[in-house]
C-alpha cells in the first residue's frame, strides 16, 4: 500500500521540477536574444512558474517533519564545506539534519589548496606521511586524492588518537579546517562551492564513502546541468556509492538532501534532485 510519505514524496518531486525550470529557464537570462514583444509575453508565465515555485518550496518545509519521520535520530552528520560553499545554504541544510533528529557533530571547512591542483604535491606529501604513520588506515596504491577523502573520512567518522591526529593534520597543513570537540559521524554531507576539477572531486568523494557509511553531496540547482561538477561527479563510475542532490540552494533540494542523507545509513548512493537520474526525491 502506498504510504502518506509516498504521496508527499512524489508532490515534492513535481514542485522540484518546477522549481527548476524557473532557474534555467525563466530567470533573467531567458530573455537574452528575444526581442521586446517575445520578452513581455513571457513575463506572465515566468511570473506563474516562479510562485508555484514559491509554494513548492513552501510545501517541502512544512511537510519536512511528515517526510524524516526522525529517522535521522540517534545519528551524527559531518558536513564538509568545500572552498568557496555558501554559508547559508550550510546553515539551512545543518538545521535541517535537526529536524530529522540528528546531529552535525563536526563540521571540516575545505581550504583552496585542498581542491587547487598546483597544491597537489602537498596533498600527497601529507597523505603519504599519514599513510606511514598510521600504517593500515589507508590502502597504499589509493590515489593521492582518493587517500585525502580517506584520511578524511576518518577524521570525521573515527574515534581516537588516530582520527585526531588526521584532524591535527589536515589543519596543520592548511588544508581543512575542523571544528573544535568534533566527535564521530554516522554519514558525511558535503556541500559544494566553487566549480572543482572533476578528478579531484571524484577522487576525494569516492575515498570518503570508501571509509564513511554514507556520503551525500550537494550542489546549487546549475551544478546539475552541463558543465556543472555534479554532472562530471555522476558521470564517474567509481563514485557509484557517492549520492548526489542537485539543487540544495532551494528549500526543496535541502529536504531532499536530508532524505538522501537518512536512506544513506541504508542504502548509500543515488543521483537525486531535478536532474537526478534516481528520482528527484529518494523514496525512503
Amino acid at each position: 500500500m502506498i504510504s502518506y510519505r509516498h504521496h508527499v514524496v512524489s508532490l515534492v518531486a513535481v514542485f522540484l521540477a518546477l522549481a527548476v525550470g524557473v532557474v534555467l529557464g525563466g530567470g533573467p537570462l531567458s530573455d537574452l536574444g528575444r526581442d521586446d514583444r517575445a520578452a513581455a509575453a513571457s513575463t506572465a508565465p515566468a511570473r506563474e512558474a516562479q510562485r508555484t515555485a514559491d509554494f513548492g518550496d513552501q510545501f517541502a518545509a512544512a511537510s519536512a517533519s511528515t517526510l524524516y519521520g526522525g529517522r535521522l535520530a540517534d545519528h551524527g552528520v559531518a558536513v564538509v564545506t568545500m572552498p568557496g560553499a555558501d554559508p547559508d545554504t550550510t546553515a539551512a541544510l545543518s538545521a535541517e539534519v535537526s529536524a530529522a533528529g540528528g546531529k552535525v557533530v563536526g563540521t571540516y571547512t575545505a581550504r583552496a589548496a585542498l581542491t587547487d591542483p598546483g597544491q597537489k604535491a602537498l596533498v600527497d606529501t601529507l597523505g603519504s606521511q599519514l599513510m606511514t604513520t598510521l600504517e593500515d588506515a589507508v590502502d597504499a596504491d589509493a590515489t593521492t586524492y582518493e587517500r585525502l577523502g580517506k584520511l578524511l573520512a576518518l577524521a570525521a567518522t573515527g574515534d581516537g588518537a588516530d582520527a585526531e591526529t588526521v584532524r591535527e593534520s589536515l589543519a596543520g597543513a592548511e588544508l581543512v579546517d575542523p571544528s573544535k570537540g568534533a566527535k564521530p559521524a554516522d554519514v558525511v554531507l558535503v556541500i559544494l562551492g566553487d566549480h572543482a576539477d572533476p578528478a579531484i572531486l571524484a577522487g576525494l568523494t569516492t575515498g570518503l564513502a570508501a571509509k564513511a557509511k554514507g556520503v551525500v553531496v550537494g550542489g546549487d540547482t546549475r551544478s546539475g546541468v552541463s558543465g556543472g561538477d555534479l554532472v562530471a561527479l555522476r558521470a564517474d563510475p567509481d563514485a557509484d556509492t557517492v549520492a548526489t542532490v542537485d539543487g540544495v540552494d532551494t528549500a526543496l533540494g535541502q529536504v531532499t538532501a536530508t532524505l538522501a542523507l537518512i536512506r544513506s545509513l541504508t542504502d548509500p548512493g543515488g543521483s537525486f534532485g531535478a536532474s537526478g537520474s534516481a528520482g528527484a526525491v529518494p523514496l525512503t
